[in-house]
């Protein structure tokens, strides 16, 4: 029993001595591990169908629609709603007089929204442009900047002018070139943007200037076609090559 009982002493004290001996640091592996392939996920084509290609097409014309008009963002759910509604001919959530409200409101809206950040933007330019060497800055805002002085007559306002120009943005986007196309415009001085009226009747025959135009001188906050925002600034270059007076009873 003695032994028994020694024996078991020795095991204790052995299984103590371990419980307390100090643990190891655990080193940490060095090897990265494995990545696990991934399998690319197979995206099925959207154009299946005739009615697919009409579908998606529609979408890009309302799209590029609505971007034109400053629109950025859509609820793609209340949209699918109303053409589904239109589609099915169910019960629309609002008639047709309060749908074309919405829409006039919401796109003026958009518009201006477009209209002021370029109106700002053209602001910044003409600020800084004015302290140009050589640009000229006349009480309603318009700037030029002469390259040629002419010494020909100067037109007035109901007399027919002929001139090459150069029309681009602030960003320098060509909008307008009639040199590229090897062909002068003539055209009464009076029909002409404001900005244009202003700066040509300062201008003798024979002069090259350039000018800078507010918007409000150029094509307001309608803008023109696709490459004239509202409320853009404007830059051109004028040469006015040959006045025709107008005629006098």
């Amino acid at each position: 029993m003695r032994t028994v009982t020694t024996t078991f002493l020795a095991l204790l004290l052995t299984g103590a001595a371990v419980a307390q001996a100090p643990k190891k640091p655990v080193t940490p592996s060095t090897q990265k591990p494995t990545p696990v392939p991934v399998k690319p996920v197979l995206v099925k084509p959207v154009l299946q169908s005739g009615l697919d290609s009409l579908s998606y097409a529609i979408g890009l014309n309302i799209g590029a629609n609505m971007r034109m008009q400053g629109i950025d963002s859509i609820s793609q759910a209340a949209l699918n709603r109303g053409l589904r509604d239109a589609l099915k001919e169910q019960k629309p959530l609002m008639d047709e007089n309060t749908a074309n409200m919405t829409i006039q409101q919401k796109l003026q809206e958009f518009m201006m929204k477009k209209v002021n950040v370029q109106k700002e933007e053209g602001r910044r330019f003409l600020e800084e442009n004015k302290k140009q060497p050589g640009v000229v800055v006349l009480p309603n805002g318009i700037q030029y900047k002469i390259i040629t002085q002419g010494s020909g007559v100067k037109p007035l306002l109901e007399d027919t002018i002929k001139v090459h120009y150069k029309g681009t943005t602030i960003d320098g986007n060509v909008f307008d070139d009639s040199y590229s196309r090897g062909e002068p415009i003539e055209f009464p001085l009076g029909n002409l943007i404001e900005g244009w009226k202003q700066a040509l009747v300062l201008m003798p025959v024979g002069s090259r200037w350039q000018i800078f135009l507010p918007s409000e001188f150029g094509y307001g906050d309608r803008g023109a076609g696709a490459n004239i925002p509202g409320g853009a600034a404007l830059i051109f270059e004028l040469e006015l090559l040959d006045v025709k007076p107008a005629k006098k009873d």
